[in-house]
C-alpha cells in the first residue's frame, strides 16, 4: 500500500527527525524510522527529484507518511491548527501525501531557507519578504520544484508540500501497518 523512499530507487536524503529527540517534542517519535509515502505521492516525489538535479540540487526529507498516533504526539505537544494538522480530521501526512523537506546543495548541505524545520513561527511562512535574497531565492527555489511536479505548498511552512484532493486518501495508523514505526 506505502512506497518504500529510500536510496538508490529514490535518489533524496533521509533525515526523520521525528525519529530524533530534535523536534518540537523533544523525544523520538518514530520508534523505528521508515519513510514511505502513497504510490501518488511516491511518483510525484521521483519528478519533484529530477527537477532539484536540474537545478543542481537535491532533496532531503524531514517527514513523510506520518501514522494517526503520530499525528496525536504532535497535537498534544503543538494543538495549533495552523501548523499541526488536528488529528480528529486526519492529516496529510497520516494520508501519506504529504513531504517535509529542503534542497541541499552539491556537498549535501541544506540550503539556507530562513528558518530551520519546524519553527511554528511566522518566519516560516511562505512569501516572507524580510528574509534575505538568498533565503527568498531558495525558499522559491523548492516551491518551483515541487509545484512544477505535482505539489501544492502549505502558507505557513515553507517545508511542507502535499497531494492535491486529499480526501481521496485513506488515513492510515501504525497499528493498521503492525507497529511498523511506532510500535
Amino acid at each position: 500500500m506505502l512506497t518504500p523512499i529510500a536510496p538508490p530507487d529514490f535518489d533524496v536524503d533521509i533525515d526523520l527527525l521525528y525519529a530524533t529527540p530534535d523536534n518540537l517534542t523533544r523525544v523520538p517519535i518514530y520508534r523505528h524510522p521508515h519513510c514511505l509515502l502513497h504510490p501518488d505521492a511516491a511518483a510525484a516525489l521521483r519528478a519533484a527529484i529530477r527537477l532539484a538535479r536540474g537545478i543542481g540540487c537535491r532533496l532531503r526529507l524531514y517527514d513523510a507518511f506520518r501514522p494517526v498516533e503520530a499525528q496525536w504526539a504532535l497535537w498534544r505537544a503543538l494543538p495549533d491548527p495552523s501548523y499541526i494538522a488536528d488529528p480528529s480530521g486526519g492529516s496529510t501526512h497520516s494520508r501519506g501525501i504529504a513531504v517535509d523537506l529542503t534542497l541541499t546543495d552539491g556537498s549535501g548541505r541544506p540550503l539556507d531557507m530562513g528558518t530551520g524545520f519546524d519553527d511554528m513561527t511566522e518566519q516560516s511562512h511562505h512569501g516572507r519578504t524580510d528574509l534575505t535574497t538568498e533565503q527568498q531565492r531558495n525558499r522559491a527555489a523548492l516551491l518551483g520544484v515541487m509545484t512544477a511536479a505535482g505539489w501544492r505548498h502549505y502558507s505557513f511552512e515553507w517545508w511542507h508540500y502535499q497531494l492535491p484532493d486529499e480526501q481521496r486518501y485513506p488515513l492510515l495508523t501504525d497499528a493498521a501497518l503492525g507497529g511498523l514505526m511506532m510500535g
